[in-house]
């Protein structure tokens, strides 16, 4: 019964380090096409993500990278949500047209994986790409006004930009084979 026990152990951990070793050689790749892409933060939110450690393929990663920024996205449009209920902020129009933007990327991103599944890599790298939009437009709603206004979402929006970029270099890299 131990022996059972420790056989399971060892293919678990395999699983684990094959998945680590494809984390990083797929974001080593990555990184190496895209200079925007930053492979520590591409190694550092695959790694937090549960689904991505059990991915067997480039594709895998597709999915869990793209699913990881659908929930970034839907945190985001969350904290816009309360912000509006809560009546906190001095302007409302760039509050509703973020909403609107965010919306429309997660949108986006779950047609993406439709479309992966189908292996239809340029649409979804295309309906990625538009997701990718949501971040710098809806701080550009807040910055390009006649009286700018600081956005509360700057540092989420940038976290957000560089998590869509990730499922978007993987899927150009699926792409190419």
């Amino acid at each position: 019964m131990n022996l059972l026990y420790l056989v399971m152990f060892f293919l678990l951990l395999n699983c684990f380090a094959t998945a680590q070793s494809l984390i990083r050689d797929s974001c080593k790749k990555a990184a190496a096409k895209d200079p925007k892409l930053k492979y520590d933060f591409c190694v550092k939110s695959l790694e937090e993500n549960p689904q991505s450690k059990t991915a067997k393929s480039l594709e895998g990663l597709v999915f869990a990278s793209t699913k990881n920024a659908v929930s970034k996205t839907t945190s985001l449009k969350g904290m816009v949500d309360k912000i509006l209920k809560d009546d906190k902020y001095e302007v409302e129009r760039p509050l509703r047209d973020c909403l609107e933007l965010y919306t429309e990327a997660i949108d986006s991103l779950n047609q993406s994986l439709d479309t992966v599944k189908s292996r239809d890599y340029k649409t979804a790298t295309m309906l990625m790409s538009a997701a990718m939009d949501a971040p710098g437009t809806c701080e550009s709603r807040f910055t390009k006004r006649i009286k700018a206004v600081k956005s509360p979402f700057t540092k989420e929006n940038d976290v957000l930009f560089h998590m869509v970029l990730i499922p978007i270099a993987f899927t150009n890299m699926l792409d190419m084979k």
